[in-house]
């Protein structure tokens, strides 16, 4: 319903954040000043640290951006709070435990005792009184590569990094990224069937911000999520990064980050890009980028400071809403 060219939302949209890490963490907590139904989707790609060592020696989902979405999204209560500090509790010394997460390893725990990893989320959510729901983009370990320039001697030479740490870290320029799934042989992704449908039946799915190549481009490279992505009902909002990425996007512009979507899914659609008005010195670049994928563009101030990495969640979350509801002046 529109009313004076603003559009009235339900009071409890639902909601769907994609992405891994601190940038899906920040997405989270943006949405919680929003509403209470909120599904985090995961990527599951980590092959790094602790969620790295349980992944190679139990074949199992690396747990750490799992982890950290059901942090994000704990209850208010203090048992919750004391919860959510447990879950990100890492183990000290030089033992086997070293650099263990407490949460990951509960999750390992859940895992050998329900044997399926959806069923351990929704158990984790019960125990830290989660608003919403947290689940993987598959119920599978997903391997990344990536097709990297800027290696050798020959600038145009492609060099193929495996693995997201690697990816995440290359000092050459990534060009674009695969997932595999590896079960006995290399075959296509699968999506978890309880993400594609959180998508579907969303009003507002969140892109970003966050590593781009190793945490939001990857939701596009499992073919049932991309699908469900592509033809969703939803606003579709894609949240950019305040500064480029050591590694990953070093360099990039603002609109080049919206270019690499393109690039992976030609046939999404986006119905708004929101950035930082002090993080982009070409607005005019960007909104052309923006026009390409079907969006409007919203500039505002989402910074925690001038020149900091770091959303500020009380800002994004006013953003978002004002994006929802297109009641802004801010539209490029």
């Amino acid at each position: 319903m529109e009313t004076s060219g603003t559009t009235t939302w339900p009071d409890r949209p639902r909601a769907v954040a994609l992405g891994g890490g601190r940038g899906l963490q920040v997405s989270l907590a943006a949405l919680r000043r929003i509403t209470t139904d909120i599904t985090a989707v995961v990527t599951v790609a980590d092959d790094g640290g602790s969620s790295g060592r349980l992944r190679r020696e139990l074949g199992m989902l690396p747990p750490g951006d799992l982890r950290k979405a059901l942090s994000a999204l704990a209850g208010d209560s203090g048992s919750s709070h004391t919860w959510a500090r447990l879950f990100e509790h890492r183990f000290g010394g030089n033992g086997a435990l070293a650099g263990h997460a407490v949460g990951n390893l509960l999750f390992a725990g859940l895992l050998e005792v329900l044997g399926d990893p959806i069923a351990v989320l929704d158990e984790a959510c019960r125990l830290l009184d989660v608003r919403g729901r947290v689940l993987p983009m598959s119920a599978e370990p997903l391997d990344m590569e990536a097709d990297v320039t800027g290696l050798d001697e020959d600038p145009a030479a492609v060099r193929t990094i495996r693995g997201q740490v690697a990816i995440a870290s290359t000092p050459g320029r990534v060009r674009r990224v695969r997932l595999n799934a590896v079960n006995g042989q290399r075959h296509e992704p699968r999506a978890a069937p309880e993400a594609v449908q959180a998508v579907l039946d969303a009003d507002v799915v969140l892109l970003g911000p966050g590593s781009w190549f190793t945490s939001v481009l990857p939701h596009l490279l499992v073919p049932e999520l991309r699908d469900a992505l592509v033809n969703t009902s939803a606003q579709r909002i894609v949240v950019l990064n305040l500064v480029p990425q050591p590694g990953e996007t070093a360099d990039f512009s603002p609109e080049q980050h919206l270019d690499v979507i393109s690039e992976h899914e030609p046939k999404l659609r986006v119905d708004a890009v929101l950035a930082d008005s002090e993080a982009v010195p070409t607005p005019d670049r960007l909104r052309a980028a923006a026009t390409g994928l079907g969006a409007q563009t919203l500039l505002d101030r989402v910074a925690a400071a001038p020149g900091s990495a770091k959303h500020e969640p009380d800002a994004l979350a006013a953003s978002l809403k004002a994006a929802l509801e297109r009641r802004t002046d801010r539209w490029l």
